[in-house]
């Protein structure tokens, strides 16, 4: 993914908490797989629309959703802890922390017990190899697990990557604390008020308004109803392809 590094400008961030994200909540029964490789480079991409998950600070502690999870792209950047369950041949102990960065898609043409693992209404995570191996071992190949939502720990501010063209502002959301999964985005020039962002694909989000030689605010939303607003993050000379750091859920 293009980018021109990140930019750790000054900014004013407001958190606005309408009601916490939990967290820690109660254990779902659930299945996991692997994919991506041992070194995981398989899992690079994806329909999250994060690139490459290493510079994006995921690393290889991540997974990719079934339909029954994946929310049509909503859950992007959600958190889980996942731990291997009921299975004494090849469950090791310990749990793991993954995030939701890909979509596992189903497999009509295979019965849900038997290759069809990611086909409706299973709840499954496809996780990248190493992190499978954590919990699991290799030649286990698929294993029960329970697993959790619970806030997802960042370093550094929220990551606004604006790729596009003028009229058509394609902003992909990154490296989002707390709930982790953006529900609504907004954007403010330095001579417009706050205008609501459209999703156009992962955590990628859209604005049609000509925005060039402003500096750009903006207002990240996840499913928990928290807030947090990001004041002057773009100086007026950005360019499209740079990614600038904003404020963080705490």
């Amino acid at each position: 993914m293009a980018s021109a590094g990140i930019f750790l400008l000054g900014f004013l961030a407001m958190v606005s908490a309408v009601h916490g994200y939990g967290g820690g909540g109660g254990w779902t029964n659930a299945h996991a797989t692997f994919y991506g490789g041992s070194d995981a480079s398989g899992t690079m991409g994806g329909a999250c629309g994060y690139g490459n998950l290493y510079s994006q600070g995921y690393g290889t502690n991540t997974a990719a959703l079934s339909t029954a999870l994946f929310n049509n792209g909503l859950s992007c950047g959600s958190c889980y802890e996942i731990k291997c369950m009921n299975d004494g041949k090849w469950c090791l102990p310990g749990s793991i922390m993954v995030t939701a960065t890909n979509f596992c898609p189903p497999n009509n043409a295979l019965p849900n017990n038997a290759g069809g693992w990611c086909n409706p209404p299973l709840q499954h995570f496809d996780l990248s190899q190493p992190v499978f191996q954590h919990i699991a071992q290799y030649k286990a190949g698929i294993v029960p697990v329970s697993y959790r939502r619970v806030p997802c720990r960042r370093k550094g501010g929220i990551r606004f990557t604006i790729n596009g063209h003028s009229y058509f502002n394609l902003v992909l959301i990154t490296n989002v604390g707390g709930a982790g999964d953006v529900h609504a985005a907004a954007i403010k020039g330095s001579r417009t008020g706050w205008q609501p962002m459209s999703r156009n694909w992962g955590q990628n989000w859209q604005s049609n308004n000509y925005l060039n030689g402003q500096s750009l605010s903006f207002k990240v939303t996840t499913s928990d109803g928290r807030t947090v607003v990001s004041y002057n993050v773009a100086p007026a000379g950005w360019s499209f392809g740079q990614t600038f750091s904003g404020g963080q859920f705490r």
